[in-house]
């Protein structure tokens, strides 16, 4: 990083936006996915809302998202004047469920924005089929799932855009903001680029084409990115080596009230590994005691989140959402684990579930 901040800092063209860096992330990326474009913004979040705006999404629209995620998916349709409409989602992978989200499609749903969650991508052939049925838009929230192939095609590349995220914690993550858009419409592209830098087409400057956002891309951050980018399909590999070990020693659990993730490899990418569990609470609090990390994604469904819940029907209910809420329970994956480090996890809420059996058969109920 240092290296490269002297690099950027004394090149002739002093340029720390939008320069060669960034071009050649997104052709490099481009290249890597079969898409027709890929344009680097401010941040995951901002990608998902200039994707909205190049796809005409605006006052008095509809776009069905999932219940269950983080809060851009719905924040960023508000944004533009929209009403995000909420689906309920699949009990056990977490994703939005297409039969829950097909009976939430009206005269005025623009764009369903179905959201990969944590390992398992959304079933985009059935999104791509309601799409089609319906002749709405199709905005994929791939931003946790960069690296995951479904059927052939790469997370980002089922519907007319997709979106991933850098930011620190994902799995191409840096040390700062940023994301992309990308897409096979090259003309959804370019309307998308000149979002991203007030409206202009590049070629010519101080001439707006549209309204447009300031969401560019940092020079420093795409060299940086572009570096380590060779490096992430081993690092996406370990991922799945460890979640691999974690499904195959949680699996023989689930009838005692912790449940992993569904097993394989199609449509994947272990941006977090999470569990179901029934006494969540008790077993993070558990891992806490023996030094392990874990996270709660998230504590409530968005509709129940007071930012969103202006936008929920009056006595609505999301059952599964709900559920994940209480009983979803993150643990480390990333790739820098050591294999004693995984089996330490793995032993630690082995270790949990056999002392709540046992507790069980001294207590009763």
């Amino acid at each position: 990083m240092l290296d490269i901040i002297r690099q950027v800092g004394t090149a002739p063209e002093q340029r720390f936006i939008l320069g060669e860096h960034t071009r050649a992330l997104e052709q490099a990326l481009a290249s890597s996915l079969g898409a027709a474009d890929v344009v680097a913004c401010g941040s995951g979040t901002s990608a998902l809302g200039l994707a909205l705006t190049a796809m005409d999404v605006g006052a008095g629209d509809e776009v069905v998202v999932p219940a269950f995620g983080c809060a851009p998916l719905a924040a960023s349709v508000v944004q533009l004047g929209a009403r995000p409409v909420f689906a309920d989602i699949d009990p056990w992978t977490m994703v939005a469920d297409p039969a829950d989200v097909r009976r939430r499609i009206t005269p005025r749903t623009k764009a369903l924005m179905p959201a990969h969650m944590f390992s398992v991508m959304a079933d985009m052939p059935v999104f791509a089929a309601l799409a089609r049925e319906y002749g709405v838009r199709l905005l994929e929230d791939s931003a946790v799932a960069q690296g995951a192939v479904l059927r052939s095609t790469p997370a980002g590349l089922w519907g007319e855009a997709g979106v991933f995220s850098f930011v620190q914690v994902k799995s191409f993550g840096m040390p700062g903001e940023g994301g992309v858009v990308v897409t096979r419409d090259a003309a959804l592209g370019q309307r998308v680029r000149m979002l991203r830098n007030h409206g202009q087409d590049g070629a010519h400057r101080f001439v707006h084409h549209m309204i447009g956002h300031n969401s560019r891309f940092d020079e420093i951050q795409a060299a940086f990115q572009l570096r380590r980018l060779p490096g992430l399909p081993g690092r996406l590999e370990r991922r799945a080596a460890i979640a691999d070990y974690y499904t195959e020693r949680f699996e023989p659990l689930a009838e005692r009230g912790v449940v992993p993730p569904p097993r394989g490899r199609e449509g994947r990418c272990y941006y977090v590994y999470s569990l179901l569990a029934e006494r969540r609470d008790a077993l993070r609090a558990h891992l806490t005691e023996r030094g392990v990390d874990s996270h709660v994604y998230y504590p409530l469904p968005l509709p129940r989140q007071s930012a969103f819940a202006p936008f929920a029907s009056p006595g609505e209910r999301w059952p599964h959402a709900e559920l994940a809420s209480r009983r979803i329970l993150a643990l480390p994956v990333y790739p820098h684990l050591t294999d004693a480090q995984v089996e330490y996890v793995a032993d630690a809420v082995c270790d949990f579930v056999r002392r709540g059996t046992t507790a069980d058969r001294h207590h009763p109920r």
